[in-house]
């Protein structure tokens, strides 16, 4: 199967991107390469791309599709999280732009058997990572009632989160769940039929708060956005694309918090923190996808991009 990955708002990324001839790139979730061709089309012998996924798939596809750009290209291997260590041995000290694209790419969705997709029935996996020993069956199968409960209320933010924990763990003490669509019934089981009648597909939320809760995608985010804006140039930009609402949020305060990361109580007079603004936030409100771009890609919904820029 080709790696398909429609690159969620492609032209407002590039644009916000400010891409300089002979500036060093970044792109930290390289997918399909689908950002990254543009990037590199725009780029001089002199310029640097490198490609940054965890995904075995991704690094083969992403390898034939940009192989034109010979040299000015690497490609590596490696969680995002890892940004900063990855550049630096290559020897490149500061780059110029940064690309996220969060979530989870069409390709991963359309091949059944990772086990992201809630419309075929496969194993329950969900690795972003296939070197990971751990998988979305351990937890689905091993984690406390408390601790789905807890996962499905937070980072799937579904108010049946309590009842969904609850028959989960009903159904696997007759035997272990194993696929997406045994999950799926006990989520069904979980929801009022008039509740599922009226919104998407049940499983959903529970869906992708297994697969942040096993990728750690949150954390890995939260913890690594401040070093990321660190690395850039001054004039350097970073854009990062979200797909919901908490990772949104993270991205939203983290960039406030490095344009102004002042401690200090609003009455004193003036600064004494000492703290300095690392730069600007181009994004007042978030970029949203065109009409055009939602009639192409239905996936491109819930998409939002922000961008920060380094003085």
């Amino acid at each position: 199967m080709d790696f398909k990955h429609y690159s969620v708002l492609l032209e407002e990324t590039i644009d916000n991107l400010d891409i300089k001839k002979n500036g060093i790139y970044v792109d930290g979730t390289l997918g399909g390469a689908g950002h990254a061709f543009h990037v590199c089309s725009q780029l001089g012998e002199d310029g640097r791309f490198i490609g940054i996924d965890q995904d075995e798939d991704a690094i083969r596809a992403s390898s034939k599709r940009l192989e034109q750009f010979g040299d000015i290209v690497t490609i590596v291997r490696s969680n995002y999280c890892n940004m900063k260590q990855v550049v630096n041995d290559l020897g490149i000290d500061k780059v110029d732009g940064i690309v996220l694209d969060l979530g989870v790419s069409s390709y991963q969705l359309d091949t059944a058997e990772r086990g992201f997709t809630y419309r075929e029935d496969a194993p329950l996996d969900m690795r972003m990572d296939n070197r990971n020993d751990m998988t979305a069956r351990d937890i689905v199968n091993d984690y406390s009632e408390y601790d789905l409960y807890r996962i499905i209320r937070d980072y799937g933010e579904d108010k049946f989160a309590k009842n969904i924990a609850k028959h989960i763990v009903r159904m696997r003490e007759e035997k272990p769940i194993e696929t997406t669509f045994e999950l799926i019934e006990a989520i069904k089981a979980a929801i009022p039929m008039k509740v599922r009648m009226n919104t998407g597909h049940p499983a959903k939320k529970t869906f992708q708060a297994i697969r942040i809760e096993l990728n750690k995608e949150l954390d890995v985010l939260k913890n690594t956005l401040r070093d990321m804006v660190e690395l850039l140039n001054p004039g350097g930009r970073i854009c990062i694309i979200t797909f919901h609402s908490l990772e949104d949020r993270i991205v939203k305060t983290i960039f406030r918090e490095c344009e102004n990361p002042c401690t200090c109580p609003p009455q004193f007079p003036v600064c004494v923190c000492g703290k300095k603004s690392l730069g600007k936030v181009i994004t007042r409100k978030p970029i949203l996808p065109s009409e055009e771009e939602l009639e192409v890609n239905s996936r491109s919904k819930s998409a939002k991009l922000r961008v920060f820029k380094r003085v």
